[in-house]
C-alpha cells in the first residue's frame, strides 16, 4: 500500500468513523497563513514552537551552513531512512530566515527558498516468475514481468513493465531469473537488471507472440518504435472503445452524440461488440434499463433518455452515407491520417482495389513509404478486419462512386 494514497483515501472517507480507525499520524512541517504578530523569526524556531505547543514534529531536522554540511546531513538521513516511522524519498533544504524567504518569493509555483534533494530509488531482489503480454487501447503489446511479491519503496510490487522485446533482450531476462527491481521516480515498478540467471537454465529467450493474445489477429513489429502491435484494430476487444471513438469522430464518420461516455456504456452494456454493431442499434436498445443497477438509486436507471436515443439513431443513419476517404480514415489503421486516407482513396478508387493492394503497390502512392505501406497492407489483409469491413458495408455504409473527398 502506498502511504500517500492510503492517507488521501482515508481523509476522503464520507464516514469519519472509518477515518478514525485508520490510525493516521500527522507531522507539522510549516505554517500556513499567519496574521498579526510573527509566529517566529526562522523556520527552525517555527518547528520548535510548534513542538512546544504539542504538535508532532520530525526530530530529524537541523540548521546547517554551506554545501558540505547539507551533503553530510543528506547522507546521515539516508543511513537512517529504513528505520524512520514514515517513508521519505529525499531531504528538503529551506532558507531558515523567514524575512529572507519572503524576499526570495516564488518562481512560477516553485519556491526560490526551498529545494528537494532526492535519494536514489530503493531496490529489492526478487524472482521473475513469468512474462505476460498486455494489449493496450492502441493495440500495442507490452510485456510485463510477473514478480514474486516484494516490498520496495513503500509498496508491494508484483508486476513491472518491460516495455518491448528489445528491452528484454538488453536485460538478458527470461522467466526464472532473479532480478533487481525498483520504483522509477519512486512510482513506476521497473526491472533494473538480472542478478542471477541460474534459475532460468533451459528456458528459451523471450519472443513476442506472432498473434494477439486477446483476439488472435496477426501482430506486426514497428521497427522504428521497436513496438509490436495487434493488426486487428477493428476486431480486438482491447482496442474496441478507442476505435469506436475514432470511428465516430467529426473528421471520420461524424456521428453526433457518440462520445467516450456513451461508447463506454455501449461496450460495457454489451450492446456493441464491433464497430458494425453501431448500425444495428435501436431506440429500444438504448432506452432499456442498465444491466447493472446501482442499488443506492431509488429509480431504475436507463441506458439513455428517449430524446438522446432518438438523436443518436438519427445520427447513425445519416452517417451511413460518407466518402471513400472518410471511410478509410475512420477505420483507424495505424499511420493513416486524413491526408493519407485521401491519397489512398484517390489512387485506388474502390475498396476492393485497396484491400488487394500489395506493399509495393501501396508504395507507389504519393507520400507513402514502406512503414505506412506495410501497416496498411497488414490491416486490410487481416481476416478479422475484413469481416468487420464487410459487416459495415452490409449494414448500409456506402459512398457515391468516384466521390473520394
Amino acid at each position: 500500500m502506498n502511504p500517500r494514497n492510503a492517507a488521501a483515501g482515508s481523509l476522503r472517507q464520507l464516514d469519519p468513523s472509518i477515518t478514525a480507525k485508520r490510525t493516521l499520524h500527522f507531522y507539522a512541517y510549516a505554517l500556513g497563513e499567519v496574521s498579526g504578530e510573527r509566529f517566529a523569526p526562522t523556520q527552525s524556531a517555527v518547528l520548535d514552537r510548534l513542538q512546544t505547543l504539542g504538535f508532532p514534529v520530525a526530530e530529524q531536522r537541523r540548521v546547517v551552513a554551506g554545501p558540505a554540511a547539507l551533503e553530510a546531513f543528506h547522507t546521515e538521513i539516508q543511513a537512517l531512512r529504513s528505520t524512520l516511522a514514515f517513508d521519505i524519498d529525499g531531504v528538503v533544504y529551506k532558507v531558515n530566515d523567514l524575512e529572507l524567504e519572503e524576499r526570495l518569493g516564488f518562481l512560477s509555483r516553485e519556491p526560490r527558498w526551498a529545494c528537494a534533494h532526492k535519494y536514489p530509488p530503493e531496490e529489492a531482489i526478487t524472482l521473475c516468475e513469468a512474462i505476460d503480454i498486455q494489449v493496450g487501447r492502441t493495440g500495442k503489446l507490452t510485456p510485463v514481468a510477473r514478480l514474486r511479491p516484494v516490498f520496495v519503496g513503500g509498496v508491494t510490487v508484483s508486476n513491472a513493465t518491460l516495455h518491448n522485446e528489445d528491452h528484454i533482450a538488453s536485460l538478458g531476462l527470461t522467466p526464472g531469473c532473479t532480478v533487481v527491481v525498483r520504483r522509477a521516480g519512486d512510482v513506476i515498478p521497473e526491472v533494473v537488471r538480472v542478478a542471477d540467471r541460474s534459475g532460468s537454465e533451459g528456458r528459451k529467450a523471450f519472443v513476442m507472440p506472432s498473434v494477439c493474445p486477446v483476439c488472435g489477429s496477426a501482430t506486426i513489429r514497428d521497427e522504428e518504435e521497436k513496438d509490436t502491435r495487434c493488426t486487428g484494430g477493428l476486431y480486438c476487444p482491447a482496442q474496441m472503445k478507442l476505435g469506436i471513438v475514432h470511428f465516430a469522430s467529426r473528421r471520420a464518420m461524424g456521428i453526433d452524440g457518440l462520445g467516450e461516455k456513451i461508447v463506454d456504456l455501449l461496450v460495457d452494456e454489451k450492446l456493441v461488440n464491433s464497430i458494425a454493431d453501431l448500425f444495428h442499434l435501436t431506440e429500444a436498445d438504448l432506452t432499456a434499463p442498465l444491466l447493472h443497477q446501482d442499488e443506492t438509486k431509488k429509480r431504475v436507471q436507463k441506458r439513455m433518455g428517449p430524446k438522446a436515443a432518438a438523436n443518436l439513431i438519427a445520427s447513425l443513419e445519416k452517417a451511413k452515407e460518407t466518402t471513400f476517404a472518410r471511410f478509410i480514415f475512420s477505420l483507424g489503421c495505424r499511420h493513416v491520417g486524413e491526408a493519407t486516407a485521401l491519397s489512398l482513396a484517390q489512387h485506388f478508387g474502390t475498396l476492393a482495389a485497396l484491400e488487394k493492394a500489395t506493399v509495393e503497390e501501396l508504395m507507389t502512392v504519393e507520400d507513402i513509404g514502406r512503414v505506412i505501406a506495410e501497416s496498411v497492407a497488414a490491416f486490410f489483409q487481416e481476416p478479422h478486419n475484413q469481416k468487420v469491413i464487410s459487416a459495415l458495408i452490409e449494414a448500409g455504409v456506402h459512398w457515391p462512386a468516384g466521390l473520394t473527398v
